[in-house]
């Protein structure tokens, strides 16, 4: 299929069906998620959709449809990617560490993929990652209280910022919605968001877990500045063009894990 006839067809199925998620595509139309989403940004870049975590909606969809995948849906997309992410990110935390951990599909996968490092203090407000870690036999873990949400499993509010000012950590590691060159890294949720800057704000060393279809998005809330991120861990099919102007953005280190 030419690229014409699949950027006809990417409309026709967004019209059809009002969102679809990258892997969608990448079936209906027969091609790599690679070739999607270079088709979704030339469209979006044309006005003629509008990309989201994972996927598309056409242009004109109203405001209160655009709510963000859920939990579950998130989950499910680019386990691969997640997961080379998440182990080059556990390699480059120093035994002995503590960090922080918020709340995502992406930092979910990087629990997993922590259970093998060596006396970690862990705080997280991340039902599911405290679960996860619970299990390895030479990790700490605290779960920060607060208000607890049921599409995300996990805490946020005063309470949880206020208990994240008691710990000073070597990492914070964060999954962001999106992250771009103009915003930085942004999330959805306003509750997410402030967590998020809380644990930066309490860390030494902050890490931006993200893969490629989250880069050059945007998202309603900013947690920080391009040039506040000291690492940024994609996957290898982030496009070249992308990553350089995120270091040109201010990112100090950015990594392309292999799938």
């Amino acid at each position: 299929m030419w690229t014409p006839e699949r950027h006809d067809r990417i409309i026709s199925l967004l019209h059809q069906r009002q969102r679809l998620t990258t892997d969608a595509f990448a079936l209906e139309l027969g091609v790599s998620k690679e070739t999607v989403r270079r088709d979704l940004i030339e469209l979006e870049s044309n006005g003629k959709l509008k990309r989201m975590h994972g996927g598309a909606v056409p242009c004109d969809l109203p405001a209160e449809n655009l709510a963000e995948a859920s939990y579950l849906e998130r989950a499910r997309q680019f386990q691969a990617e997640k997961r080379a992410i998440a182990r080059h990110a556990a390699a480059l935390i120093e035994p002995g560490s503590a960090c922080f951990i918020d709340a995502g599909s992406s930092t979910h996968a990087l629990a997993q993929a922590l259970l093998n490092n060596k006396g970690l203090r862990v705080i997280t407000n991340s039902v599911e990652v405290a679960k996860t870690l619970a299990a390895g036999s030479d990790i700490e873990v605290h779960l920060l209280g607060g208000n607890l949400h049921t599409d995300v499993p996990a805490t946020s509010g005063d309470f949880t910022i206020s208990e994240i000012a008691r710990f000073h950590a070597d990492y914070a590691l964060i999954s962001p919605t999106a992250l771009s060159p103009e915003h930085g890294a942004l999330n959805y949720a306003w509750h997410e968001a402030g967590v998020a800057r809380a644990m930066l704000a309490h860390a030494r060393h902050n890490i931006m877990l993200a893969h490629a279809d989250k880069l050059g998005q945007g998202s309603r809330v900013q947690i920080c500045g391009a040039a506040a991120i000291d690492s940024l861990i994609t996957d290898s099919q982030a496009e070249p063009a992308m990553l350089e102007r995120l270091r040109r953005a201010g990112i100090k280190r950015v990594i392309s894990a292999p799938v």
